[in-house]
């Protein structure tokens, strides 16, 4: 598949050099280390830290997301790999202004591992206080009975949300943690896959699906989904979407919840609108409120071919959360 790039195994750190020289309002590229990143505004002394971060390719995530009301700093992987642990340490001890930093992350082994590893360094060298929030939001991924081995997609939008909202408005370490956690609990998502990415260094294509095929719950690496089958109008492709995230976390009538139709690289925002035109059909008639819609690229897969649909429930606090101002390079909210 075509591309343009320079040197195949040198793209995350031009992309980087390029996101850094685009944004610098926004952004600063820390000098120990290339993969870290963190806001170029000043930030308040006693402010919760919140870092995110993880692989590569699936921009505007994560990098497009440090700013005001959203993460104050990210570590930045190889494409669909972890970072490893010393950006995440490097990022963690500048954003950190004396009252701990929060890491929101997606639950794959690597993520685990490394950002496991920078907190109890953090501990360890610098007395950094860090809590964890693992974004488990892919209905696909595990039964319910096994939620906590689920995939972390694009509901790390959302969560990510809350944690920066609530350390913006002064929240503690343990109630930063505690309403990011809410979040994730409170958030599904559902894609569809129907053409697959291709790596820089092969330009093979990442799975393979025939002309006439789509595949239900497709990972954002291209891992498995859950059926196969064929390609089906838009509009029933958001019902299934919706019925298995409303099968997964059951809304009763007058709930409300925050939706976000999300591109995975190369759907047209008119295919991503006639999928949420859908979605919110099937919540209307089902009764239930639609406090705030997203629809457009937030997590994507190189150029992978497809959408999700994410809801997160939203009680009182949430949606003063969700409500609050953000003003990042990929997302801006009044």
């Amino acid at each position: 598949m075509k591309k343009l790039i320079n040197n195949p195994n040198n793209v995350v750190d031009e992309m980087i050099e390029g996101y850094v020289k685009a944004y610098p309002q926004y952004v600063k590229q820390l000098s120990e280390n290339k993969r870290s990143l963190v806001t170029a505004k000043e930030t308040r002394e006693g402010k919760v830290g919140v870092l995110i971060g993880g692989g590569s390719g699936h921009e505007p995530a994560f990098m497009g997301y440090v700013g005001d009301g959203m993460a104050d700093g990210v570590a930045v992987g190889n494409i669909f790999a972890s970072p490893p642990p010393d950006p995440i340490l490097e990022v963690t001890r500048t954003i950190d202004k004396g009252a701990g930093v929060v890491y929101v992350y997606g639950n794959y082994a690597g993520d685990v591992m490394n950002f496991g590893m920078a907190a109890d360094l953090a501990d360890l060298e610098y007395g950094t206080k860090v809590g964890m929030v693992l974004v488990t939001d892919d209905v696909a991924s595990a039964p319910k009975e096994e939620i906590e081995k689920r995939r972390g997609i694009a509901g790390e939008f959302f969560v990510t949300k809350a944690a920066g909202a609530a350390a913006e408005k002064g929240y503690d370490l343990e109630d930063v943690v505690r309403v990011a956690k809410k979040a994730n609990d409170h958030t599904r998502t559902m894609g569809v896959g129907l053409t697959p990415c291709s790596l820089p260094q092969t330009g093979k294509p990442s799975f393979e699906l025939e002309e006439n095929e789509m595949e239900i719950g497709l990972g954002h690496h291209g891992e498995p989904g859950i059926e196969k089958g064929e390609l089906q109008p838009a509009d029933q492709v958001a019902e299934r979407l919706v019925n298995d995230i409303l099968a997964d976390m059951p809304l009763e009538q007058g709930e409300k919840v925050a939706v976000l139709v999300n591109g995975l690289g190369s759907t047209t925002r008119m295919e991503l609108y006639i999928m949420f035109r859908r979605v919110e059909q099937i919540l209307t008639e089902k009764g239930i409120e639609i406090h705030r819609s997203y629809v457009g690229d937030y997590s994507t897969s190189l150029e992978m071919g497809g959408c999700s649909v994410t809801l997160i429930k939203l009680d009182d606090e949430l949606t003063e959360l969700v409500d609050q101002p953000a003003d990042c390079p990929m997302y801006v909210q009044k």
